[in-house]
């Protein structure tokens, strides 16, 4: 049953029934119970031709006379899932319903009302039929609304900020994208308030458990459902509806209003306790529990065209998401064409200029730059990553992520230029600048919007209630976590009430190669910055662009990894401690002599290190003093080693 169906509690405040002074013997319970028909009936079997949901009148005529028949009609009433039994007093029975048939309808749950005064049923059917006609069209045409200005936004392209907005200003309830960590993307209180909105929300959404894809969490009044596509969910989208209040028995209701209103007040007032006499014997008879001033609490759950909307808000989500990703896929397939071209010359240069100039990125005559962005762990184990990042797919998801922040941070400096991954674990980007003067400045401006797409785009937690914005009640303003928007549409959490969060940006490694004026030496540029990179992975200093007098011997070494004559020196220096070592492999002198010049010569110290006592470590230096054949309290023998050291470890390195 959906909520476009009236309660029973509703329908006892509807006019007609109000004029039968109507009254509440048993079942109070089951007052939320949907009706969604009526059915006047004075048979006992009346149960074998109803499907459940309906209403049932009778003035019980026709019932059954022993009290095991009574408790028979009201059992098989309750099992087909009727939401209710009214009779009218009068002609079957005068003074009330017999206790037996109370008390099965206690026990049963099954709302069961006493009519005391003569009333056609006709009105009733009537007014209930109405009722239940209005709604449903009421429902359509909002459903109609829905569909179409969500087409809209589908089609417009609109991002998950407009999204949000536009579901909680046709709800009327607040509603919050969230991503599968539980923190939040955008959000929209709907005239609430966004600090109570936002307050310890991871914990509060992991306490919501619907049952389903899309399902409604009565415990805490969410209506959630996933967001996702292609079989890859990335998030949820929440709407919570309030549920309905406390409702209690009250007394008998009068006449007036139109025949179709429910009464303005107190629905519940329509239906009146037993009195108390009849209560105790009723009692009595179940076994405890009185009827008479009962409590029922409302557990009415959302209407289903807050379901369709909250439905297809999550699809309009999910189709702008694949969107994005789409278009701008095929746009980085072509910059990574250019750039695989320039780094290998599998093209000709002109060519290259050419497709990029179509691209609206000229490069003739103009002061290039290569740029590569990379991570500085290759594994995302290896360093603070985005919770969830993990299994098969979290590095090509994580270079994907990095791509669009790239491309991002490129538009958001206002700077021109080809960009796409160059390998597994980097992104590259050429940047065409007018003047050589421009370069330092650009290059900080693109580190500086680097390191503010990728905070905005590290979901984190929400803020401490007191630190969000208080919401402008009625301003209908979505309150989006970050003002950026990534490539993949979704407007993510960077800031939320205020509090930025950290992004950990010593994850990430910028690194510019030497200005060209001539495409032709764009790849090497793209080459040096793609060396620096790597070779900065070891430098453990937060600079906002590494350069190549920043990367030190280390790095130096390091784009000479491949030089033959570098393999020769390291060779000539630590051959025979190398040969020793693979023929004694539980000795490793080779870290003792590290040890030994990383402490500055220190014996003792390197002892310390080396977690040898000092008589044992002097022994090892003696050993490799002879195998190597050299003098280890020579300053110039130990720097030569030293540097050997150095280019070990960079041939070592992939």
């Amino acid at each position: 049953m959906t909520r476009v169906f009236p309660t029973v509690r509703e329908v006892l405040a509807l006019v007609p029934v109000r004029h039968g002074a109507p009254r509440l013997v048993a079942g109070d319970a089951g007052l939320d119970r949907p009706v969604r028909w009526v059915h006047a009936a004075e048979v006992p079997d009346i149960a074998t031709l109803l499907g459940g949901g309906e209403l049932v009148l009778t003035t019980g005529i026709g019932l059954p006379a022993d009290d095991a028949g009574l408790r028979a009609f009201i059992g098989d009433l309750a099992d087909v899932g009727v939401s209710g039994l009214v009779v009218e007093l009068g002609r079957r029975y005068v003074s009330g319903v017999p206790r037996v048939m109370a008390a099965a309808a206690e026990r049963r749950g099954l709302p069961l009302v006493e009519l005391r005064r003569a009333t056609p049923f006709v009105r009733i059917t009537e007014a209930v039929h109405a009722l239940i006609v209005d709604a449903q069209l009421t429902e359509l045409r909002a459903t109609e609304e829905i569909h179409q200005r969500f087409t809209e936004l589908s089609v417009e392209g609109a991002g998950a900020a407009e999204v949000v907005r536009q579901a909680a200003e046709l709800s009327g309830c607040p509603v919050v994208l969230e991503n599968l960590s539980r923190q939040v993307l955008a959000y929209d209180p709907a005239g609430e308030s966004a600090e109570l909105l936002l307050d310890r929300w991871e914990q509060h959404s992991r306490r919501i458990r619907p049952g389903g894809r899309t399902a409604y969490d009565a415990d805490s009044g969410w209506l959630v459902t996933t967001v996702g596509a292609r079989g890859q969910d990335w998030g949820r989208l929440l709407l919570r509806w309030p549920a309905g209040g406390e409702l209690t028995s009250g007394q008998a209701a009068g006449d007036g209003g139109p025949e179709s209103a429910a009464a303005p007040a107190d629905p519940a007032s329509a239906a009146a306790p037993a009195d108390p006499a009849s209560e105790e014997r009723a009692d009595g008879e179940r076994g405890g529990g009185t009827i008479a001033g009962s409590r029922a609490v409302a557990s009415v759950g959302p209407p289903s065209r807050l379901t369709i909307l909250v439905e297809r808000a999550a699809s309009t989500l999910a189709l702008g998401r694949l969107i994005r990703r789409d278009a701008e896929g095929l746009e980085r397939q072509i910059h990574r064409t250019l750039l695989t071209a320039l780094l290998d010359h599998s093209r000709p240069v002109d060519e290259v200029a050419l497709r990029a100039k179509a691209l609206g990125v000229p490069l003739d005559r103009r002061h290039l730059v290569g740029v590569v962005v990379r991570h500085r762990a290759d594994d995302p184990a290896g360093e603070v990553a985005t919770p969830g990042d993990a299994g098969p797919e979290a590095g090509p998801a994580r270079l994907r992520d990095l791509a669009e922040a790239v491309g991002q941070a490129l538009r958001e400096a206002k700077l021109t230029g080809l960009t796409s991954a160059v390998d597994d674990h980097a992104v590259g980007a050429l940047l065409a600048l007018p003047d050589p003067v421009v370069e330092e400045k650009a290059l900080a401006a693109f580190a500086a919007a680097l390191r503010r797409v990728r905070l905005d785009a590290a979901p984190a937690r929400p803020p401490a209630p007191r630190s969000a914005p208080p919401a402008r009640p009625g301003d209908g303003s979505t309150r989006t976590a970050a003002a950026s928007r990534g490539g993949d549409g979704v407007t993510r959490a960077g800031q939320v009430g205020g509090v930025a969060r950290a992004a950990g940006p010593s994850a990430v490694i910028i690194a510019a190669g030497s200005g060209v004026g001539s495409l032709r030496e764009a790849g090497r540029s793209l080459v040096e910055a793609r060396q620096i990179a790597e070779a900065a992975r070891r430098d453990r200093r937060d600079l906002p662009i590494f350069r190549l007098p920043h990367v030190g011997l280390a790095g130096l070494l390091h784009l000479l990894r491949d030089e033959p004559r570098l393999q020769t020196f390291v060779e000539r220096e630590l051959g025979a401690l190398l040969v020793y070592d693979a023929q004694h492999p539980r000795e490793q002198l080779l870290d003792t002599l590290r040890a030994y010049l990383e402490q500055g010569r220190n014996k003792s110290a390197a002892a310390g290190v080396a977690h040898l006592s000092r008589p044992a470590f002097y022994e090892r230096l003696a050993r490799i003093g002879r195998i190597l054949d050299v003098d280890l309290d020579s300053v110039q023998a130990c720097l030569s080693l030293h540097v050997a050291l150095l280019a070990l470890d960079a041939v070592r390195t992939p």
